[in-house]
């Protein structure tokens, strides 16, 4: 038996350690530079489906699964002899940088497209797009707006290089165009042309420059003598006022001391007064504190003692009233206990007589009949009779008074089927009867 559970235990762990490697042999984890494709039978009636990070289980034989790369692909595109919008054909060297789409609709299509194809043939296949859509682009445009607006000739670009490249599940990271020909020379006449007309208005801004400089000298020259004049008069009408200002200062000095000293005074009264009522407030707290606090305190230290006798009172008086109760409720307990065990007691004898309540009482005062004789026995037995006396009268008959008297004596004494007859109790047929023996006497 030991050896059955031995083997099945080793036979279980042998199982969960194959199906562990086999789940984890089928495991495929996918890195952060890395699309994992899963192709085969899928759920949905694809044809495949991509993860971006993270991980999927591959099952053998009915799936498969391949890694398509993330590294963004630099392209040099040196595109010549573009046609643009005036028919003028130009050369425009440019770099595109480009890489896979993470998008679940980007990473499917390059699934779809681009699963067997190497890095050459992506790189390949990306360049005959940007080429198309590059000539596209210049033919759209002219001369001057691909030249000089360099950020929309860009713009134009992405737009119509972006949606083909998606397409094959690929995306555009970035675009640099360096300088632009043309085999007519008309950049360059453009340029010549641009340079010319920025010299002549370089020289036209000279000149101009030059007169503005003539004038503000003799502007400058003129507010000069102007503002000299002006800064005299206005320094002999500041000398005056300035005076003027000094006397109002002294009267205002003289007037603010005068308040300063009424406000020293009124202040040091009111320090006076302060410190009064500071000190009778401070008497007042003494007083308290010595004489009111103190009897407060004994007050409450009072009514806290009287409320700890109260309720100490309380909590004897409930504690005695709740023994007393558990001693009464343990006495009804008994007494209840006694009285269903004498009730069942009675029941079971009242059973044993064929539910005859008369029987069962005869017999229970069967049981009893010894104690009663013995109670009237102990009611005789300590009776001392020191001296009996009979006197016989010799009347002739047979017995003597003697005999007679003794006779009766016994008589007085109750017979069984009276003491019977006095509790109720019927005596058996064979024990005699009370009525005849009656009679025969």
């Amino acid at each position: 038996m030991i050896n059955f559970v031995l083997l099945s235990i080793f036979l279980l762990t042998l199982f969960v350690f194959f199906t562990f490697g086999f789940l984890a042999n089928c495991y495929r984890r996918c890195p952060s530079n890395r699309v994992l494709v899963v192709f085969g039978r899928l759920t949905g009636g694809r044809s495949a489906k991509c993860y971006h990070g993270g991980g999927a289980f591959v099952w053998p034989l009915i799936q498969d699964y391949h890694y398509l790369d993330l590294t963004p692909m630099t392209i040099h595109i040196p595109l010549k002899s573009a046609l643009s919008l005036q028919n003028i054909r130009i050369n425009v060297p440019s770099t595109f940088t480009i890489a896979m789409d993470t998008t679940p609709e980007s990473m499917n299509n390059a699934a779809v497209r681009l699963l067997s194809l190497s890095p050459k043939d992506i790189e390949s296949m990306a360049t005959e797009l940007i080429i198309g859509q590059l000539r596209l682009t210049v033919a759209s445009l002219r001369i001057e707006e691909i030249n000089q607006d360099r950020e929309r000739f860009l713009f134009e670009i992405r737009k119509h290089i972006e949606p083909e490249l998606k397409k094959v599940g690929l995306m555009l990271l970035n675009v640099n165009i360096t300088d632009i020909t043309d085999e007519s020379g008309y950049i360059e006449s453009i340029g010549r042309k641009s340079v010319s007309t920025a010299l002549n208005q370089a020289k036209v801004d000279v000149a101009e420059q030059e007169k503005r400089g003539d004038i503000g000298r003799a502007q400058a020259e003129k507010e000069r003598r102007i503002q000299v004049a002006s800064h005299n008069a206005e320094a002999v009408q500041g000398e005056n006022e300035a005076k003027g200002r000094i006397a109002n200062v002294n009267a205002q000095l003289i007037e603010q001391e005068a308040e300063a000293d009424r406000r020293a005074k009124t202040a040091q009264q009111h320090s006076y007064a302060e410190i009064n009522v500071a000190k009778s407030a401070a008497e007042t707290k003494r007083l308290e504190a010595e004489e009111i606090v103190p009897k407060e305190i004994g007050k409450r230290k009072i009514e806290i003692d009287a409320h700890a006798d109260a309720e100490k009172q309380k909590i004897d008086a409930y504690a005695k009233a709740a023994s007393i109760l558990a001693v009464k409720e343990a006495e009804a307990q008994g007494i209840l206990q006694t009285l269903k065990a004498k009730a069942d007691g009675y029941r079971m004898l009242v059973d044993a007589c064929s539910a005859n309540a008369q029987d069962a009482a005869t017999m229970l005062m069967i049981e009893k009949m010894e104690e009663i004789v013995k109670l009237q026995t102990e009611a005789i037995r300590n009776i001392k009779i020191d001296k009996i006396t009979v006197w016989d009268s010799g009347n002739g008959e047979n017995s003597s008074s003697t005999a007679n008297f003794m006779s009766n004596m016994i008589k007085s004494l109750p017979p069984l089927h009276e003491v019977a007859a006095m509790s109720g109790i019927k005596l058996p047929d064979y024990l005699g009867n009370l009525e005849k023996d009656t009679s025969a006497r």
